[in-house]
């Protein structure tokens, strides 16, 4: 594509250099920039592009998107916001894939993996091709495996490129997490949703957003973006629901769902069993019966977000049912990788995140066992979280084991004297603490007999831990393998 035509629809303030170039592909990392691509220089909180566009030129840029002049001898496009301009460009270069697609974005502090398996689950049952984007990756189909993802949201090339592949191998539906990052950022800016469907919305991210009506702001965007014809599908049970319903076009199409407050898709007679929670759901005066190999009231909420995903869609209420009750966990979401004892993993890592996995956690907890949870925080990421999760856990486990997650920058000891101002009282016969997450894993084994309920909170999925100078493999599954395994 030609420089003019990729940059046809941006808001340029001034052009250098100008020469209509062919343009191959879009970078923004001059390491691994390829030839004859255009580089855009992004404005990140620890680096800054601009930095690196002389690097990035030696290496084959022949064109260059940046937010001030720069002394490189090749067509610069000066635009306000790099980050913004982006997203427009990718957009462009991949010929506008979403004009095609039907494309449904969840957003939310929790759920949203979840709710996007269900809804590929529940679309493949009703013979409708799916494609899914979110935290594990993205996949064609949900027998595939994931390809590998640096964010929730991919960054507006790689979210476009992805976009497009599934377009070329004639997928029409698409499914994708929606971070709140993601749309403060504008990875998602030209992409147009049929559908948007909101969880929760819990505290999480406030060193980013710093205030919780900034974050709610942030996730409002997927829902201002729809228009007349298309699906917003609300918790109503949220108590940012109301807020949010205010933000939507009044000819959006809207389906709330919830179990407490009067809603379009009403969940009832709620058990919860060993193996599964049942309920009747309603909707439309038909009532059916779920019974679902899913754990915890939160299943019950990520459930009725996907039913009502796929009823805004115009599936069937019975091949939902259908779909629903033969899916199984995500992984590293409630995740039951052992029992005698039961060990729970789980990507919680937000107060009302670990508040909701305890709860589910306890209904599965005999009445003379104990629940014990082993957890951290991520570094340089919101502290105020912290102590809030450490009381959550002390109220509600028998035990708590406080260890790392992934420390980052942050000393392991500070961020675990943060988790522990949030406990009244500090009894070593039911608190410990161990920084090294291997040896915490190994003491949870000690501390546990084979009819308590163990659950390791904070990484879920990840096969990695993110220290102050290397990235290691972690794998909580594994690492409880290992140790549990053990003569």
């Amino acid at each position: 594509m030609n420089l003019s035509d990729l940059i046809k629809n941006v808001d340029v303030i001034e052009k250098l250099n100008f020469k209509d170039v062919d343009i191959k592909g879009i970078s923004y990392n001059s390491k691994t920039i390829n030839s004859h691509e255009i580089f855009v220089c992004l404005k990140g909180e620890h680096v800054d592009g601009h930095d690196y566009a002389q690097g990035a030129f030696e290496k084959g840029a022949v064109a260059l998107m940046c937010e001030r002049p720069l002394n490189i001898e090749i067509p610069q496009i000066i635009v306000k916001s790099t980050q913004e301009s982006i997203a427009d460009i990718a957009s462009a270069f991949y010929h506008h894939p979403t004009n095609e697609l039907n494309l449904m974005g969840v957003t939310g502090t929790n759920g949203k993996t979840t709710v996007a398996h269900l809804v590929q689950k529940i679309f493949e049952k009703a013979d409708k091709k799916c494609a899914l984007i979110g935290t594990l990756g993205y996949k064609m189909s949900s027998t595939d495996d994931y390809l590998e993802a640096k964010h929730t949201t991919p960054q507006a090339p790689e979210m476009q490129a992805t976009l497009s592949k599934i377009l070329k191998s004639d997928i029409m539906n698409v499914i994708t997490e929606v971070s709140s990052h993601a749309l403060e950022q504008f990875r998602v800016k030209n992409c147009i949703f049929q559908t948007a469907i909101f969880t929760n919305l819990t505290q999480d991210h406030l060193d980013y957003h710093i205030t919780m009506d900034n974050y709610f702001n942030a996730k409002a965007k997927l829902f201002r973006t729809l228009k007349k014809g298309n699906n917003a599908v609300i918790n109503n049970d949220d108590k940012y629901a109301k807020k949010l319903l205010e933000q939507i076009d009044k000819d959006v199409n809207i389906l709330t769902y919830g179990v407490k407050n009067h809603s379009d898709i009403m969940a009832k007679n709620i058990e919860f069993m060993p193996d599964g929670v049942n309920f009747d759901c309603e909707y439309k005066g038909e009532v059916l019966n779920f019974k679902l190999h899913l754990n915890g009231m939160f299943s019950v909420y990520n459930s009725l977000s996907a039913i009502g995903a796929a009823l805004a869609n115009g599936i069937d209420f019975h091949t939902i049912k259908e779909a629903l009750e033969v899916t199984k966990s995500v992984a590293g979401r409630f995740e039951i990788v052992r029992t005698n004892p039961m060990v729970i993993v789980d990507y919680a890592h937000t107060p009302d995140g670990l508040e909701n996995i305890l709860h589910a956690a306890r209904e599965l907890t005999q009445k003379d066992a104990n629940l014990i949870c082993l957890f951290g925080c991520g570094g340089n990421r919101d502290c105020t979280k912290r102590p809030k999760m450490g009381k959550i856990a002390q109220q509600l486990c028998d035990k708590i084991i406080i260890t790392s997650d992934n420390p980052r920058q942050e000393d392991p000891q500070v961020i675990i004297t943060d988790i522990l101002s949030g406990l009244s009282l500090i009894n070593p016969k039911t608190v410990f603490v161990e920084p090294d997450r291997h040896l915490a894993i190994k003491l949870l084994k000690d501390i546990s007999n084979e009819n308590d309920v163990l659950v390791l909170a904070g990484k879920g999925h990840e096969t990695y831990q993110i220290l102050a100078d290397k990235t290691i493999h972690f794998d909580d599954r594994e690492e409880v393998s290992k140790v549990f395994n053990q003569d």
